[in-house]
């Protein structure tokens, strides 16, 4: 998960680069494989929350 977090965050700065330097190239680019990796730690954080929300949830069924 942290190296997603890097990875958006160099990626961005990147994106940010390329649109003061008005290259839509690179910024299309950018935009293409972040977007990828946002989809990715989006997927991870659904997957660690339906986790955690396993190992939480208690039973309040009436035994018989």
């Amino acid at each position: 998960m942290e190296e997603l977090q890097t990875a958006i965050q160099d990626l961005t700065k990147k994106l940010n680069f390329a649109y003061r330097m008005q290259n839509t190239a690179m910024i299309t680019q950018l935009l293409m494989i972040l977007d990828s990796y946002k989809q990715e730690h989006n997927r991870k954080m659904d997957d660690l929350l339906k986790k955690q929300n396993t190992q939480t949830q208690i039973s309040i069924k009436k035994e018989s």
